[in-house]
């Protein structure tokens, strides 16, 4: 083969790619390639920076709890600490009275939850397939408790568990979950109010010619099938129960023989001495630690860390039942 025909054929070749390269179809698939990429791209940065705003805080608080005491002052010290402690978790745990407290906590988050699931379920029942003259009148009331803030309801609720000797027990929180009452009932009617109108009508029809009577048709029919909801308003009533501190303060319900996490963490100044006296940080704080408000607050934010961790182990367990369900149940915003 002559270097003139070696030439012409690699000539060719190229022409050939060359025309390839320039055909409708090829330019065409190569912009959606580049259009995918770019937009692949802008995803991952906007989303890494979304993650990290929502978990800066997290990141610091725990980096912040990882520190030393006798670091709180140290202006070298802002990310990374120099001496590695468990210290100020310690000194948290005391302030909190954590184990007690946690276990109190979790008992009243639980059974609220559970009386709230169950009443506020009938009633979201009750409104959408127990038709009855001023049955929407009655909707509109439950529509106003979760307009009408609280604070305006306290008084005539704290009078009335005065009546009933309530006040100072953890059954007062379990009375108002039983009746409907509790944290953002009105909420969690509306969301099982709606799930409800969402499924056929059919499954009714089907458990009545069976001889199921209204109970049995919602224990045995309806409420199976509305898991979504259920889960949904289970996660809400728990967490939102778990970070109360308005109705545990309004009927003293945190005391000496059961602590909660959250009024402990409101009077975290009141058990600082001990907590230090205990743990030996009042040899590397020193006695005058009010005059230091950068470990005050530290101990707060450990404090506030400790409690918020339960909440976070529990979501990685059923992150993926909560999306599904929320998802199902149609909430946005």
């Amino acid at each position: 083969m002559t270097k003139t025909n070696l030439r012409n054929k690699i000539k060719v070749y190229f022409n050939e790619l060359k025309d390839n390269f320039n055909e409708p179809g090829k330019k065409m698939k190569r912009k959606r390639i580049i259009k995918k990429l770019v937009i692949s791209v802008f995803r991952f940065v906007l989303l890494f920076g979304l993650s990290f705003v929502i978990l800066f805080p997290t990141i610091q608080q725990i980096l912040m709890a990882l520190r030393a005491p006798e670091d709180v002052n140290n202006p070298a010290v802002i990310w990374i600490p120099e001496i590695w402690s468990f210290k100020n978790i310690k000194i948290a745990s005391v302030v909190l009275d954590y184990p007690k407290a946690l276990l109190c906590t979790t008992k009243l988050s639980f059974i609220s939850m559970v009386l709230q699931i169950a009443s506020t379920a009938l009633a979201g029942y009750a409104f959408s397939r127990l038709k009855f003259k001023g049955s929407n009148i009655l909707f509109i009331g439950v529509l106003l408790t979760i307009i009408i803030p609280p604070h305006a309801l306290s008084l005539a609720q704290y009078l009335y568990f005065i009546d009933l000797k309530l006040v100072g027990k953890e059954s007062s929180i379990y009375l108002m979950s039983g009746l409907g009452m509790g944290i953002r009932s009105g909420i969690f009617i509306y969301i099982f109010r709606s799930f409800f109108q969402g499924l056929p009508k059919e499954l009714e029809e089907s458990a009545q010619i069976d001889g199921a009577g209204v109970f049995r048709t919602f224990w045995s029919v309806m409420l199976p099938n509305a898991r979504g909801a259920l889960v949904t308003v289970g996660l809400f009533a728990f967490v939102w129960q778990w970070n109360d501190t308005y109705f545990i303060s309004l009927f003293e319900v945190s005391h000496g023989d059961f602590p909660l996490l959250t009024a402990r963490l409101m009077n975290a100044a009141e058990g600082m001495y001990n907590a230090l006296f205990i743990t030996g940080g009042i040899n590397l704080i020193g006695k005058d630690i009010w005059s230091n408000p950068l470990f005050l607050a530290l101990i707060t934010n450990v404090s506030a860390l400790l409690m918020m961790l339960p909440l976070l182990i529990m979501y990685l367990f059923v992150q993926k039942q909560f999306v599904e369900s929320i998802e199902r149940t149609g909430i946005v915003g």
